[in-house]
């Protein structure tokens, strides 16, 4: 059944205003998918917080006019589908990778992180980066742990003195030489 022009131009419209607002696309193509393996791949996707969506080439091009991922969707062949979000392109790029690896017949083609175009290489390497919220944990241990490491050293020293005064007044190494009528 054919689509409406109408029906047209509001696809395009509609993906146009989420292609503005996105600096994070990966464009896939596939072959041969079942209901349930798209039915996991668009679940894997959301859960990274991002959109899945199979595209018209003609459509997607006309849609990305003027947005950062205009590059990416420019002479697009095949069947082509596009991922994006606005959040974590490491968190996209991990759930698609996951998902290409257990359905080969899934095969990236390009992608945007950024408002920056990347080869598929640097797909596959983004997906085997920590995500923001491991390298903002790392960051805050590296910045606390000098500060924890001056308050263990300084409180040492007092439990240090407290530990030798102890086993002094045990071994009853300390006499009483003060004179009594002070």
């Amino acid at each position: 059944m054919a689509v409406s022009k109408e029906k047209k131009q509001a696809q395009v419209e509609k993906l146009s205003d989420d292609l503005k607002e996105i600096g994070n696309l990966v464009v896939a193509t596939f072959s041969k998918l079942t209901v349930a393996q798209d039915y996991e791949l668009r679940k894997a996707i959301r859960g990274a917080g991002a959109k899945y969506q199979v595209v018209k080439n003609t459509l997607a091009e006309r849609a990305a006019k003027g947005t950062r991922v205009e590059q990416a969707l420019k002479d697009l062949s095949g069947v082509n589908s596009i991922a994006y979000t606005t959040g974590d392109p490491v968190a996209l790029a991990k759930a698609l990778a996951k998902y290409a690896k257990d359905n080969p017949e899934f095969i990236f083609k390009t992608g945007v992180v950024e408002g920056r175009a990347v080869s598929v290489d640097e797909i596959e390497s983004l997906a085997t980066m920590p995500s923001k919220e491991e390298l903002y944990s790392k960051l805050l241990f590296l910045i606390s742990a000098p500060a924890q490491r001056l308050v263990t050293a300084m409180n040492a020293v007092g439990r240090d003195l407290a530990v030798v005064l102890n086993q002094g007044v045990e071994k009853q190494k300390f006499k009483n030489d003060a004179p009594a009528d002070v």
